[in-house]
C-alpha cells in the first residue's frame, strides 16, 4: 500500500525579541539662579580683590593723545597689545594727526600695520575713521558713545575704550576675548554676545568702576586665567568663582 503523504509541521510564528526595559531618564538638575543682588555683591567683592591683585591694571596700549589711542585701539582687533605696540611708533610719526591719515595712501598705511593682521580691512577702517573725524568733528576725537560709534571701525568696545581712558568718561564696559572668558568663568555673565555682556556687567558693576573693570579682567586674563592653562590653584578670585572645572585645574596647577 502506498504511505500517506507526510504532514507538513506547522511554521511557528516568529517571535518577537524581548524589550529590554528602558531606564528612565534622569531628571536635569535645574540649574541655580544666581540673585541679582547677590551676583553683584560678588562682584564687586571679586573686583576688590582683583584691584589689589593687579595694582597696575591699565590699558596696555601705549598713545600720547585721544587720536592716538582710538587709531591703536582699532589695530587691537585680533591681535595683541604688545604687537600693536611695536606698529604704532612708525605710523604716528608718518601720519600724527588725523588730518594726516585722512590723506594717507591705503597702500602706505597697510605697509605700516601688515604685522597687526586684517590690514587691508584696518586700513579702510583707519583712514575712514581719520576723514571722518576731520569732515565732523574738526579733527578732534568726540566725547560721546554716539558720536565715536558712527565712525568708521568704531564700535562699542572701542568707543569705550577711548572714553574711559582718554576722557574718564563710562559710558560703557569694553567687552574683548578676555572680558568674554574671565567673566562667563567667575559667573558674572552667561552669554558670548559682547552686547549682552556689557549689559549684564553693568547691571552689577557699580557706574564709577566701569572703566576700571575692564582693565582688572583683561589683566587676570593674561595673568592667571589663561584661556588653555588657566591658573586656578594661584587664583586670588577662587573661592568667589563659580566656574565648574576650577577645582580640575587648580590640581593641575599645583602639581605642576
Amino acid at each position: 500500500m502506498p504511505k500517506p503523504p507526510a504532514v507538513k509541521a506547522k511554521a511557528k510564528p516568529p517571535t518577537s525579541p524581548k524589550r529590554k526595559p528602558t531606564a528612565k531618564p534622569k531628571a536635569r538638575a535645574s540649574k541655580v539662579v544666581e540673585p541679582a543682588a547677590a551676583r553683584a555683591a560678588r562682584a564687586t567683592k571679586i573686583l576688590d580683590i582683583l584691584d589689589t591683585t593687579y595694582p597696575d591694571a591699565d590699558c596696555a596700549l601705549k598713545w600720547r593723545n585721544p587720536y592716538e589711542l582710538l587709531a591703536a585701539t582699532i589695530l587691537s582687533a585680533q591681535c595683541t597689545d604688545e604687537r600693536v605696540n611695536q606698529v604704532t611708533p612708525a605710523l604716528f610719526e608718518r601720519y600724527p594727526t588725523p588730518a594726516a591719515m585722512a590723506q594717507a595712501k591705503p597702500a602706505e598705511v597697510e605697509a605700516l600695520i601688515r604685522p597687526t593682521g586684517f590690514f587691508r580691512a584696518k586700513t579702510r577702517s583707519l583712514i575712514g575713521c581719520a576723514q571722518g573725524l576731520v569732515a565732523s568733528h574738526g579733527g578732534e576725537v568726540p566725547r560721546t558713545m554716539e558720536a565715536l560709534v558712527k565712525l568708521p571701525g568704531t564700535g562699542r568696545k572701542t568707543a569705550s575704550v577711548v572714553l574711559g581712558h582718554a576722557w574718564g568718561l563710562a559710558e560703557g564696559i569694553a567687552v574683548d576675548t578676555h572680558v568674554i572668558r574671565v567673566s562667563n568663568r567667575l559667573g558674572l555673565v552667561d552669554s558670548d554676545v559682547q552686547a549682552d555682556i556689557e549689559r549684564d556687567l553693568m547691571s552689577i558693576v557699580p557706574h564709577e568702576r566701569w572703566i576700571k573693570t575692564t582693565d582688572l579682567l583683561i589683566f587676570h586674563g593674561r595673568r592667571t586665567c589663561a584661556a588653555l592653562r588657566p591658573r586656578c590653584g594661584e587664583c586670588p578670585v577662587f573661592a568667589v568663582c563659580c566656574w565648574e572645572q576650577r577645582q580640575a585645574f587648580a590640581t593641575t596647577t599645583l602639581s605642576r
